[in-house]
């Protein structure tokens, strides 16, 4: 399999963990007599709420990969760029994960958010010249 395509399974299976930890804290909220009401409420404080929002954030860029993983397949394009790319992108994304779900500042989010545009503008180029 090509990086682009681990790239993805990866990008996969960390989507999953965050559904599982937003799922585990919904029970867990439910269960200490939260309120269903709650799971919309935007408040930065709340782990609940980050992980919606890291999920919804996920669910929002896969498009975007897997338009650049189709381009760069069809167009046989490949190589140590591309590879070092899909591997700062993706660990960039899962980065930006990590600081939304620990509530970090959010001017570390928009950083990683800045490495993997440069990325995906990047690997589009290169897919497309």
């Amino acid at each position: 399999m090509t990086f682009p395509l681990w790239g993805l399974v990866i990008f996969i299976l960390w989507t999953i963990v965050v559904v599982i930890l937003l799922v585990t804290v919904r029970i867990r909220h439910l269960a200490a007599g939260g309120s269903v009401k709650d799971f919309a409420t935007p408040n930065d404080e709340s782990l609940l709420w980050r992980l919606f929002r890291v999920h919804a954030n996920l669910i929002e860029n896969l498009p975007l990969y897997l338009g650049v993983v189709f381009l760069l397949t069809v167009r046989s394009v490949s190589g140590i760029v591309v590879d070092v790319l899909i591997v700062v992108y993706i660990a960039f994304r899962i980065i930006h994960s990590l600081i939304h779900i620990a509530g970090f500042d959010p001017k570390f989010r928009v950083l990683s958010l800045a490495i993997q545009l440069t990325c995906l503008v990047t690997l589009t180029t290169l897919a497309i010249f």
